[in-house]
Order: structure tokens, then C-alpha cells, then sequence
């Protein structure tokens, strides 16, 4: 870990990539490629937060994200706390600022939160003295998962700058997307955004906060010359709630196919943030084709909150 440096790196939370500069986003992804070599040695285990805290407090289930934060904070030697709110006093009332208070008298020196309600994460970090790291809030913001398909990417193709990043899917209710815009266009990435006009949304909202991004309802279309697919999960209630008249619709004009995926470079690469609906939005031989790289956003999703952990824990620190 000597050669690690995190002088530079200023920010005490990760809230959202908003405010994250370009080259803090290049610090995080060059500090990721270190933790994915510790996590290839045999003990995958280093002392860097040995006698620190992390909290991972969950108001929402997400198996895939908590377990990977546990095992990022394990493997920095971390003391670990899962808190969920069934059966603790958040079902007797307690508020979330009470909830935080008593986390830091007893000691926490991180919290990671992921919380139905968007802006959660940011009220926790105006009274925690400590660091928060947004797992995930309401509609709004989902940093480490975009910071681990950027890695991804970036680990593929050897860079994001000029490539052509195609999202498809709920961008009207995705956090996902929200974050992968800041993270992709602070890269210099040009991003496309498909979605049906129920799942799409006003233009003016996308055009206000990210002026360069372009936006289709003809996914055929947006595909010519992608360099990367990003799939998003589709909630079934959608189709419950009329914005959609049915899965089958979805599938036959929005499904990313192997045909489709024809209509793109050759070499083109296939993201999704998981659970993914299998043959609904993805089928499942573009799954397991050579363009899918799912299964290593999970493998890199433990090292991106590995660098994220190491980098808050020595942030403003000499080098």
C-alpha cells in the first residue's frame, strides 16, 4: 500500500459524482487498480482501516451492494457493523438523525447508507462527523455503482474519452444513470440515452443538467456505433403503474438482443447494474456472450469501495 497515495483527494464523502473533479474520478480508478491486486493474492487482506468502523446501514435491500462493501471493509481490516431498520428502534420510531448520533457515540468512523429517500445520505453527512458513502438514494444518486462500470470500462477499453455509451432503459426512475452521466461526461464520454417517452422523461430535465447528452426513443438507431451498452433494470410495477403497456412491448423495441448488438462496433460492450430481468431487458445469450461484462462489474464493485474506503480514510493526508 506504500505506493498509494491519497494526497489531493479532498473529499470526505462520496455523495454523488457532482462534485467529483475529473481527476479525483482518475485517482479512484488508478487506486482500484491496486485493490484488485490485493484482492488477487492469497490473503486478500491489508491493514489499512485496522481499528476503524464502517457501518453499513441499509434502509433498503441490496444484497449484492452490502456484501460488497462488507467484504471491501473486511479486506481493509475494518471493523464492520450491518445495521437494517427491521427490528431496530427505527421501527419504534427512532428518527434517522437519532440513529446516526448513537452511531457515533459508539464510535463509527464511516457509514455507508443506501435509503428509499433521495437527499438521505446528504442529511447524515451534515450531521456525522465522520464519512458517508451514498449506497444508493431514492431516484436520485448510485456513485460506486457508477464508479465500477466506469472502472470496468475503462479497464476494457483502456480509456473513456470520445467513446459512445448508449443507456437504455427506466432513465425516469434510474439513480444509476443519474450518477454514470456526471462520471462518463466529466471522462469525456458522449452518452446516448433510449428509453420509451413514459421511461424517458421531459427532455428540458436530461438538456438543463447534461446539455451534450442525446436522447432516442429508437434504440435501433442509438445503437449505431456504440462502443457500450448500458442496460437498466425494469421495474415490473412500471407496467402496473401504465407507463407501460406491457413487458412484451418493452422486450420487442427496447431488449438488448444479439441482433441488436450487430448494429453496434464490433466489439461493443454490454453493462447492467443488476438484478437484471433475463429476457426482458437482456436476453440471456447476450449474457453470456463474449460482449458482457456483468460479471465483472460485480468482481470490480469489491475494489472500487475498496479505494473509496482507503482514499476518505487518508483524504487531506501528506503523501
Amino acid at each position: 500500500m506504500s505506493t498509494i497515495s491519497a494526497a489531493g483527494f479532498h473529499n470526505r464523502h462520496v455523495l454523488d459524482l457532482d462534485d467529483f473533479s475529473r481527476e479525483e474520478i482518475e485517482e479512484v480508478l488508478e487506486t482500484t487498480e491496486s485493490m484488485k491486486e490485493i484482492l488477487a493474492r492469497e490473503i486478500k487482506q491489508v491493514p489499512t482501516l485496522r481499528g476503524k468502523t464502517v457501518v453499513n446501514m441499509f434502509f433498503e435491500e441490496s444484497t449484492r451492494t452490502r456484501i460488497s462493501f462488507e467484504l471491501a471493509a473486511r479486506a481493509l481490516s475494518a471493523n464492520v457493523i450491518n445495521f437494517t431498520a427491521k427490528g431496530s428502534s427505527v421501527e419504534k420510531g427512532e428518527s434517522l438523525l437519532d440513529t446516526v448520533r448513537t452511531l457515533q457515540a459508539l464510535g463509527a468512523d464511516m457509514i455507508v447508507i443506501r435509503h428509499s429517500q433521495a437527499g438521505a445520505p446528504h442529511f447524515v453527512a451534515r450531521n456525522f462527523k465522520g464519512s458517508v458513502i451514498n449506497a444508493g438514494d431514492g431516484r436520485h444518486a448510485h456513485p460506486t455503482q457508477a464508479l465500477l462500470d466506469l472502472f470496468t470500462i475503462r479497464e476494457k477499453l483502456g480509456g473513456l474519452t470520445k467513446l459512445k455509451v448508449v443507456i437504455v432503459g427506466d432513465l425516469l426512475h434510474s439513480r444509476v444513470a443519474r450518477s454514470n452521466l456526471w462520471g462518463l461526461t466529466k471522462m469525456g464520454a458522449k452518452v446516448t440515452l433510449c428509453a420509451p417517452p413514459t421511461l424517458l422523461g421531459p427532455s428540458q430535465f436530461w438538456q438543463a443538467t447534461w446539455p451534450n447528452v442525446e436522447l432516442s426513443y429508437n434504440l435501433d438507431t442509438a445503437l449505431k456505433g456504440a462502443d457500450v451498452i448500458m442496460a437498466l433494470r425494469l421495474q415490473k410495477e412500471r407496467q402496473l403503474t401504465g407507463l407501460l403497456p406491457s413487458l412484451r412491448e418493452y422486450q420487442t423495441f427496447f431488449a438488448i438482443t444479439m441482433e441488436r448488438l450487430a448494429l453496434a462496433k464490433k466489439d461493443v460492450l454490454v453493462l447492467h447494474p443488476g438484478p437484471m430481468n433475463e429476457g426482458v431487458e437482456i436476453m440471456p445469450e447476450v449474457i453470456n456472450s463474449k460482449h458482457s461484462l456483468i460479471e465483472a462489474q460485480v468482481t470490480n464493485g469489491v475494489a472500487v469501495r475498496m479505494a473509496l474506503l482507503y482514499r476518505l480514510v487518508n483524504a487531506g493526508q501528506p503523501a
